[in-house]
């Protein structure tokens, strides 16, 4: 077709036009092409999807928008229309973005990645060094691909990548979660890492990151004063804890309740201790900085720890206004561990290598694969215990009796053990006998661990009616038990009742037993003596007539926050002559507040609360204080003193997580350790 105005375009010299119709064909593939208008970008569009290499261009062309409608051959295509745009002429065509489906709005800005890119099907290749990327309709890989790769052409439109400031940040908080030491930002492969990924990124000095790490300390520090700033009562906890070589440390942490009756938590300081055995007046004076340092002197219910020789000495009671409270998990810990006979540690130690011979012989941890299907046993491992966690031996003896036949059978396969092997590993038939009579008595003790462990509820108020239950019931020798169990048993209950001094007369004194009388589900305290009970009742109306937030006088209705405790009979129907005389004269007599349907002292809504109700045990005490703290006001900020105290130093540390997290704080350097304890902690 002869053009006049303009110069003809190149597209021509691959197309031309079928007879006198509206179509061209493609003389590359013998497509057509419905041809509207004398525009030429349906054939440009054509050449760039279906021949690349020899796409034409003309560069003074200038852009239109056409629409097409391709027509194969046999005339059978579909008749869909796309919207093609034809960019800037001075770039080449193989530049142009995908297409948009009809009736897409038009980007505002398209991404100069395109200046270098063509996409083919679902995938976009560079046109510099013929990689191939997948395309999911973001440019994203596109330009890290280019500031990487072809650095000198990198576009700049806008669109960049995280700045410098931003990966520093990043870095430093990948540090402070994983509690790496900050000297981990001078390692060749970390920096190899960021070279790789992060185009002309400065590797930021370990000062750099540490001033980094210390804003946010400062940041969480000042909001954690804010916080303490609101509370009544605080209680702290000491947790004791080594790192090599011979690094001693305490962290001191708190936990309060909210107004709102959340219970809360956070790391307050990490104290470096001499080589030497700390002596209780450093550790006292420790301690004393921390509180004054956050501005919580006078607010101190009592501190939890783990360490039974540094801070209860007599000198350090008298020198500190608050009470202490040893770690119930410690002192579990130390009760299993005085239990433990010669002939129980023998076992667990035989139960030990067995289950090490399986994890590393694969011959012998395949056929016990086998043996298992066979069985049609578990599909599971053995376990193996560890020594920082008596817990762990429950689990190693569980695991052992569930496969203890598939356990023999391969034992007794010469072709996978021989001989001499199988009588070092195998496990005699007592043996066998013990460990099925001593695993539910380890599973009991794990499950006051789980219970008193438990971060997401009160646990202290669970101490007590929980040790003595297992002293009552549980560690009660029974007739078919074995003389290791039995043994076991007296052992564990006798340490138990000397370290949570279970017969002595200060016991109604002790922050658990108070806070178990202020925990509803608790209340009646039916694990004590009659004895016990009316000594705890008397410990507690003294403490609530030492706090006297409600006065003795009795004020109005409205004015006071009173409680409901009988229904007001005054309402029965009665002559109206007769009940006002009667009122008149029982009033002169007894007093006004005498009938009255509220309790109006202290003294009152300890009654009260004792004799009401006790809620089912699966309930949140902090939900039912959050309810019903209305109604008995003074009893309710007793409560919130006293069940913000955890039962463990740190409950955390019992779990899986918190393991990995007691290893990751060892590497930490001396100078850094408060610091990085407290953001990841805290964070």
């Amino acid at each position: 077709m002869k053009r006049t105005g303009r110069r003809r375009s190149s597209v021509w010299d691959c197309f031309e036009q079928v007879g006198a119709s509206n179509f061209v064909r493609c003389m590359k593939c013998d497509g057509r092409l419905k041809y509207s208008g004398g525009g030429t970008s349906s054939t440009m569009a054509h050449m760039t999807r279906n021949h690349i290499c020899v796409s034409p261009l003309d560069e003074e062309e200038k852009p239109v928008i056409c629409t097409v409608q391709c027509i194969e051959e046999e005339g059978t295509c579909s008749s869909d229309v796309a919207q093609l745009a034809v960019m800037s002429p001075n770039i080449n065509m193989a530049a142009t973005p995908p297409e948009r489906d009809n009736g897409e709005r038009k980007r505002q800005k398209r991404s100069s990645v395109w200046d270098i890119f063509i996409k083919v099907d679902d995938e976009v290749h560079c046109t510099m060094c013929d990689t191939k990327l997948k395309y999911r309709s973001s440019t994203t890989s596109m330009m890290y691909h280019i500031k990487n790769k072809h650095s000198d052409n990198a576009p700049n439109d806008g669109a960049s990548l995280a700045t410098h400031a931003e990966v520093t940040e990043l870095i430093s908080r990948m540090i402070e979660k994983d509690l790496f030491p900050i000297s981990v930002v001078h390692g060749e492969g970390f920096r190899d890492l960021l070279a790789h990924t992060v185009h002309n990124y400065k590797m930021p000095s370990s000062g750099d990151i540490a001033r980094t790490i210390e804003g946010h300390f400062q940041a969480k520090a000042e909001e954690l004063v804010v916080q303490l700033g609101k509370v009544e009562k605080v209680a702290l906890t000491a947790d004791f804890w080594t790192a090599l070589p011979f690094q001693r440390y305490v962290t001191v942490s708190c936990s309060f309740i909210t107004e709102d009756w959340q219970g809360r938590s956070a790391v307050l300081q990490t104290h470096k201790l001499p080589t030497c055995h700390p002596t209780t007046d450093s550790m006292t004076e420790r301690l004393h900085g921390t509180v004054q340092a956050w501005g919580i002197a006078g607010k101190i219910t009592a501190c939890v720890h783990n360490n039974t020789e540094s801070i209860l000495s007599a000198q350090a009671r008298a020198r500190v206004s608050w009470d202490y409270a040893t770690c119930f998990a410690t002192t579990l810990q130390l009760a299993v561990t005085e239990g433990l006979s010669e002939d129980l540690v023998r076992i667990v130690a035989a139960a030990g290598r067995l289950v090490r011979h399986f994890s590393q012989n694969s011959l012998a941890s395949e056929a016990l694969e086998q043996k298992q299907v066979q069985m049609c046993l578990p599909q599971h491992k053995l376990i193996k215990s560890r020594k920082a966690r008596w817990d762990t031996i429950c689990d190693m003896f569980e695991r052992l009796l569930e496969q203890r036949w598939a356990i023999k059978a391969v034992l007794s396969d010469r072709t996978v053990t021989n001989r001499q092997e199988a009588q070092a590993l195998e496990i005699e038939d007592d043996c066998w006998q013990i460990i099925q009579n001593f695993t539910p008595v380890l599973a009991t003790l794990k499950w006051a661990t789980t219970v008193i462990s438990a971060e997401t509820e009160v646990s202290i108020s669970n101490i007590y009616p929980i040790t003595f239950s297992l002293i009552q019931t549980h560690l009660v020798p029974k007739e078919n038990d074995v003389e290791q169990v039995s043994d076991f048993k007296l052992k564990v209950q006798k340490s138990l009742r000397i370290q949570m001094e279970v017969n002595s007369s200060e016991l109604a004194s002790k922050p658990a037993l108070i806070a178990s009388m202020l925990d509803p589900r608790h209340k009646h305290l039916s694990f004590l003596t009659p004895t016990g009970r009316l000594a705890a009742k008397v410990k507690l109306h003294e403490l609530v007539s030492k706090l006297g937030s409600i006065s003795s006088t009795v004020g109005t209705k409205d004015e006071q926050q009173e409680i409901p405790v009988t229904p007001d009979i005054s309402q029965v129907a009665m002559p109206s002559q007769v009940k006002n005389e009667t009122k008149n004269t029982m009033m002169l007599l007894l007093g006004d507040n005498y009938s009255s349907p509220y309790a109006t002292d202290s003294e009152a809504q300890v009654d009260y609360y004792l004799r009401d109700i006790a809620p089912s045990l699966d309930i949140n005490p902090l939900d039912w204080w959050r309810v019903n703290g209305p109604r008995f006001p003074t009893l309710a900020t007793l409560a919130r003193h006293y069940l913000c105290v955890p039962s463990v130093s740190l409950p955390s540390l019992l779990s899986d997580a918190g393991q990995t997290f007691a290893t990751m704080r060892t590497r930490l350097s001396p100078e850094h350790v408060n610091m990085m304890i407290f953001v990841n902690r805290n964070s």
